[in-house]
């Protein structure tokens, strides 16, 4: 190979490299743009992790936040929604524990629960005097909750799903589910939710809260293509927590 041809070789290779490596930058940026994009807990929410009812605990870690009544009735592992803030879930879990349900708020990396699914898995061991536990979640994360349930359905009394669906197959479980979504849901895919609901046991329960949104699960404020609600983001977190405690009552 003569001088010439040698240094085009090098120019190729170290043109091949500067394009790799601006790829892979590109990449990176875009993933971290995605993941730095999410919806906020609102200043609802903030109080709600600031100022809880006396009889209600809160621990706070890294990973999660637990609230615990005085008399815990039953366990609930909560998977956050898709791109949303954990803390947003705080009013919701805390009307749990209101109602005698232990609640643990999971936090997952970037926002999906997608990224950590077995994020359940010790939990229930924390707390050794709770003999029935309920697993749910939020949009993306009823999803990733159903998926995890159905490799741990004897760990498990029931699941809860929240403007989400299962494509996991449930259906010849023992579990007790609860399926609650808003009639101005707009975020929800409905053919894909109906097309799911064979994967659910026959005795499900179905709620549709009249007037409630794919939000207002939570409190984050308006998410990007869901309906106008009816019904305040108090009244559809009230209605879903006792549709839970109903649920955490049954035996």
């Amino acid at each position: 190979m003569n001088e010439s041809t040698h240094t085009q070789s090098r120019r190729k290779r170290r043109i091949g490299w500067l394009i790799f490596a601006a790829v892979l930058l590109a990449a990176v940026v875009g993933v971290w743009l995605y993941l730095s994009d999410y919806y906020h807990a609102d200043k609802t929410a903030v109080a709600a992790l600031q100022d809880t009812a006396p009889d209600i605990e809160l621990r706070q870690s890294d990973t999660r936040i637990d609230f615990i009544p005085r008399a815990p009735q039953a366990g609930l592992i909560f998977y956050p929604g898709g791109k949303v803030s954990f803390e947003a879930y705080a009013p919701l879990m805390q009307a749990c524990a209101e109602r005698g349900i232990l609640c643990v708020l999971l936090d997952m990396p970037g926002n999906l629960a997608v990224l950590d699914p077995n994020a359940a898995d010790g939990i229930a061991a924390s707390y050794p005097e709770i003999d029935r536990w309920y697993i749910g979640g939020h949009s993306l994360g009823g999803v990733m909750a159903a998926s995890y349930v159905s490799k741990h359905a004897d760990a498990f009394a029931g699941l809860v799903l929240l403007g989400a669906y299962s494509t996991a197959d449930l259906a010849q479980t023992e579990l007790r589910v609860l399926s609650v979504y808003g009639s101005e849901d707009g975020v929800m895919d409905r053919e894909r939710y109906d097309s799911c609901r064979a994967n659910l046991p026959s005795d499900t329960t179905e709620i549709v809260i009249q007037g409630g949104c794919h939000a207002y699960f939570g409190s984050y404020g308006a998410q990007d293509g869901d309906g106008t609600p009816t019904i305040t983001n108090e009244e559809q977190i009230t209605r879903t927590a006792d549709a839970i405690a109903d649920l955490a009552a049954s035996k």
